[in-house]
């Protein structure tokens, strides 16, 4: 099977070609620079860039692979959950793209296709979902943050997620108040790796409430009232990097206690991660040191994975598909605000 995704749920508009299990091409178009004016995604800037950037990015994935469009069995497409007016592009040039070439498509949950990016992997990027075992996923990104009980391929149920802000916005909006650019979750990661992580003893929200659920906006309201009392702190290098790496600590603390509380309950023996926030070197490490403590295998999605792409769309969507999947109807809309625990097993 050959099969062409789109992605563009949020601000990154992104296609793939998928064979047999194996990214062909994965082309990303990044609109960071754009959005970091306004301090965060401004949803009408982001659609118009993916009407602008759609079809090059196709073209390039297209080249890039070395197949032609009649070349193609399948199409994909993110229908949710996202931005509304993002979702509506990628999803809509998919069903015509299906429906010009007489082919099924597939409208796929983001979340989901997160869940399974850990099991691909290598050069060139492949699917190993043969090797997948039951496993405690989290996902956390810049809208999400989410434990998930993945017992088999296909077969999943959502545990918990934040009731407020998730680990990726509470990067940013912290980031915000210290004064970096957005987005602020790679700029507190580097500033934090030259400080003190127990400078400064932020709160860790939910770490010990017995449920599965994440909470952040008491944090950063936290942080804001430390730096009214301590405006002076940001006019020092050392001090500034010391608060990001408090912060960062804190952060991390909750997700990987959370995580590991949930593996233990479970009684899984392995741990798999993926999103934005997965970038971040102090989860990675702590992830990784907290299995190996515990006993737990550790899987974490490749770097190129953990952001928006449509290499994991269409690898999912190939799977669904190859399993028997019905597809999609092409007047079928967009769904954004499509909870894992709404997802029928097809």
């Amino acid at each position: 099977m050959t099969l062409l995704a789109f992605e563009t749920s949020c601000d990154e508009t992104s296609v793939a070609i998928i064979r047999n299990g194996t990214v062909l091409s994965n082309c990303v178009s990044s609109q960071i620079a754009l959005h970091a004016e306004y301090g965060g995604v401004v949803p009408e800037l982001a659609t118009r860039e993916h009407l602008r950037n759609l079809l090059p990015v196709a073209r390039t994935a297209l080249h890039d692979a070395k197949i032609s469009i009649p070349d193609l069995d399948a199409v994909a497409a993110t229908r949710g959950p996202g931005l509304p007016s993002a979702l509506m592009i990628g999803l809509k040039a998919g069903q015509a793209l299906a429906f010009s070439l007489r082919k099924p498509f597939l409208g796929i949950n983001h979340h989901e296709a997160h869940l399974y990016s850990p099991w691909t992997s290598g050069t060139p990027l492949r699917a190993a979902f043969d090797e997948l075992q039951p496993n405690i996923s989290l996902i956390v990104s810049g809208g999400h943050t989410m434990l998930v009980h993945v017992k088999g391929e296909l077969n999943h149920e959502l545990l918990g997620e934040t009731v407020d802000d998730a680990a990726g916005e509470c990067f940013d909006k912290i980031a915000k108040l210290i004064g970096l650019p957005y987005p602020g979750g790679p700029e507190i990661d580097r500033f934090a790796e030259s400080g003190n992580p127990k400078a400064h003893d932020f709160p860790r929200p939910m770490i010990y409430e017995p449920n599965h659920d994440f909470s952040f906006s008491g944090l950063k309201t936290s942080v804001r009232y430390f730096l009214q009392k301590n405006p002076e702190l940001l006019d020092d290098r050392k001090r500034l990097c010391d608060l990001c790496a408090s912060v960062q600590a804190a952060i991390v603390d909750v997700l990987v206690v959370k995580t590991i509380k949930a593996a233990k309950k479970l009684a899984v023996r392995c741990v798999t991660a993926s999103g934005g926030v997965t970038c971040n070197r102090a989860l990675r490490q702590r992830l990784a040191v907290a299995c190996q403590g515990a006993g737990f295998q550790l899987r974490l999605a490749e770097k190129s994975l953990c952001t928006d792409n449509a290499a994991m769309i269409g690898l999912l969507a190939e799977r669904k598909l190859l399993a028997g999947a019905p597809p999609t109807p092409l007047d079928a809309e967009i769904q954004t605000s499509w909870s894992l625990s709404n997802l029928s097993a097809f």
